[in-house]
Parts: structure tokens; sequence; C-alpha cells
């Protein structure tokens, strides 16, 4: 049996940078996520791809996407553990930089703002599982292709990410005011 067998293997393909910028919208809303500011995003975006444009990248399947979440996700921790390093700056106008296209008033912009910086807040496998489904809109056996975990794992991830960020907003309804209801079902 000398015949090379190539069933059940993927070739390698090029990843198209033409194709790669049509996801542009999903990464950011994941930087966003992860990071919890609109600055740091551009820039986590940014950096992200042009690590993948750096070079040909060559993938062994059709998920795109999910690869160059990979990528943003090893960028933003890869940030993150230098940053650490460095003695961190405060900025009280964040606020201000943050706007969301389909916020009406400043309530929902401050309350998108919360739902962010609550997942930002996150465990790193809560807010990758999180980021994935609920931020990016993955399916659940695409995000657990991406994170390299079963589906099982997302889905208990997913869950409990959903509380936590929920008990957030509890606690911060409790301290300030209400919520909307828009921004209420985010974590349900």
């Amino acid at each position: 049996m000398n015949g090379a067998d190539t069933t059940g293997r993927h070739e390698a393909r090029l990843l198209d940078p033409a194709t790669a910028a049509t996801h542009l919208d999903r990464l950011y809303r994941a930087a966003l996520a992860l990071c919890g500011s609109r600055d740091r995003a551009d820039d986590l975006v940014q950096e992200t791809y042009a690590r993948v444009l750096a070079r040909p990248r060559f993938l062994r399947n059709d998920d795109d996407l999910g690869y160059l979440l990979r990528v943003l996700r090893n960028t933003f921790v890869s940030g993150h553990r230098s940053a650490r390093s460095r003695p961190a700056i405060e900025s009280g106008d964040e606020l201000d930089r943050i706007v969301d296209p389909s916020a009406r008033d400043p309530q929902d912009v401050a309350e998108a703002r919360l739902v962010y910086e609550a997942i930002a807040a996150l465990s790193p496998d809560f807010r990758d599982a999180i980021v994935a489904i609920d931020v990016v809109g993955l399916r659940y056996r695409e995000a657990a292709r991406a994170l390299g975990v079963r589906e099982a794992t997302v889905t208990t991830r997913l869950f409990r990410a959903r509380q936590r960020v929920a008990e957030a907003l509890r606690a911060e309804t409790a301290a300030e005011g209400r919520f909307s209801t828009e921004c209420a079902s985010l974590c349900s």
C-alpha cells in the first residue's frame, strides 16, 4: 500500500489578505471586549493584522476567522504580559472615547462600556468564550475549534462567563442606578 491516502486531510492554503479584511468588524468587537477600551481595541486589531500580514500564512482549513481570533487573543495576551511590567496609566476621560454607533443617549454608551469592562475583567478562559460566542457571533463548534477546546467546555465557560458579567452588572446597578432592558439582555 504505497499510495498516499489523503482522505481526512486538508490541503494547506494561503490566507488571502482580502478575505482576512472581511473579518475586521468581528475582530474589532472581540478586541473591544478583551480590552474594554476603544483605543486599545483599535491598536490590538491593527497589531493583529500587522502580524498576520507580515508574512504568508498557510491554513489547514477554511476557518479564517478562527485563525484570526487566535492571533488576536495571543497578541492580547502577549501585550498584557509586557504591560504588567510597566506602570498603569489611569484615564478618567475614556468614557468620552467609547462610541457605540447604535447608542442613542449617553446612558446607553455608559451601559455598553460597563458591559465591555465586565467582560474584560473576566478570567481569560471565560473572557475568550464570551467574546467568541456573544461578541464575535461564532457558533459553539466554531468557537471550540478557535479556542482549541471541546464544545462542552465552551458551553460551560460561556454559561459561567455570562453569570459573572450579570453579577458584575447587578452590583453596578445596585451601586449607581439602573440598566436598560437592552443592556440587561446582553447577559441573559
